[in-house]
């Protein structure tokens, strides 16, 4: 699109100089008293060429691209409806056009001169709730409404930037700052505080045409005190949770203690249950054994000296019985006696009492 008024500015440039050429031709030809029709000719000719493509190149609007162009009529004092990217033809000195980019732009409040806007320390200066200094490193991203451009030329004109745009996005951010304690800005509340300023610069950019895409905060200081006094309560928190920490552990350790000697007790009172019960089975045991040996006797008064004949060795022929009982066996009369017969023995079922489960 520049190249079509660099070509029209080219031929309105060839025309003037043809006129001028042709008025220096014709001063000549009148000095040497030669005709001047041909240099008048070539005069009027550049002078026609020259006015035309200058009109030309000035009625032509050539609107580049991601830009748009407000056009104010001189004669009726009014904005004609913005114009986008392309080629149209306006009326040279009666319509006038100013052009404003529809891109998205960037400006930036920083610490850093080299990075601000201004070419020095910008960085928004607030104060918490508290009281505490908070210096604020802002990158904005917005946008030119083009519904609303002709309200942007009536109201700011090419100053959209420097009294619009930085002067609303400190006075908000500051004023948003100025609800929270400085502790939650540096601790949790960083994204609610951010999304405060955002929603609150972006209403505030709509009233006036101006579209917010983006408000970021790539930077939050405080002063010495603060940040020092901020570092020694995270030092306490974490010393702080280091020590529950150790607690919760002895703690533990205490439990396993606790359970350990719980089944060691619950182990003994296991083995001493079954003791008690060995012991309880054993007596039953013998005395059961003792009810029928007793039972045996009563029937079988001759038992006694039988199973005490019977504990004798093998190389003893005659025994000798207590004085009450004043009779003596022939050992082997007795045994090789074939009708001798010992009483049977009764079986007796020993109840054996349940193991209990623990």
């Amino acid at each position: 699109m520049s190249g079509i008024t660099a070509f029209l500015g080219v031929l309105s440039l060839v025309g003037f100089v043809a006129f001028i050429g042709g008025i220096g031709l014709v001063v000549v030809s009148a000095s040497q008293g030669r005709p001047v029709r041909g240099g008048l000719l070539l005069a009027v000719l550049g002078l026609v060429v020259g006015l035309v493509f200058t009109l030309i190149g000035q009625g032509l609007l050539i609107v580049p691209n991601a830009t748009a162009a407000v056009v104010y009529n001189q004669l009726t004092g009014s904005l004609e409806n913005p114009r986008g990217p392309g080629t149209s033809v306006i009326i040279p000195g009666v319509q006038i056009a100013t052009t404003y980019p529809l891109q998205q732009q960037t400006v930036e409040m920083s610490r850093n001169p080299r990075v601000g806007a201004t070419g020095v320390d910008d960085a928004v200066d607030a104060r918490s709730i508290d009281g505490q200094v908070v210096r604020l490193d802002i990158t904005v991203l917005f946008a030119l409404d083009l519904a609303r451009l002709n309200d942007i030329h009536i109201r700011w004109q090419d100053r959209y930037l420097n009294d619009f745009v930085l002067p609303t996005v400190r006075s908000l951010s500051r004023d948003v700052v100025s609800n929270y304690r400085a502790e939650d800005i540096y601790g949790a509340r960083r994204a609610e505080m951010e999304q405060a300023m955002q929603d609150s610069v972006s209403a505030r950019f709509a009233e006036e045409g101006l579209i917010l895409n983006d408000l970021l905060v790539r930077d939050i200081t405080f002063s010495d005190e603060f940040t020092a006094s901020i570092e020694r309560a995270q030092i306490a928190s974490q010393e702080a949770q280091q020590a529950e920490l150790r607690v919760e552990q002895i703690r533990q350790e205490a439990e396993q203690r606790r359970v350990e000697a719980q089944g060691r007790r619950d182990a003994a009172i296991l083995a001493a249950e079954g003791e008690a019960q060995a012991i309880v089975l054993r007596a039953q045991a013998e005395a059961e054994a003792l009810r029928l040996v007793s039972e045996q006797v009563a029937a079988n008064p001759l038992l006694i000296q039988y199973l005490y004949v019977t504990e004798l060795g093998d190389n003893v022929q005659l025994a000798l019985v207590p004085s009450n009982t004043p009779f003596l066996f022939d050992i082997s009369g007795m045994t090789a006696n074939p009708d001798f017969t010992a009483p049977p023995v009764p079986t007796a079922d020993v109840p054996i009492a349940p193991t209990p489960t623990p």
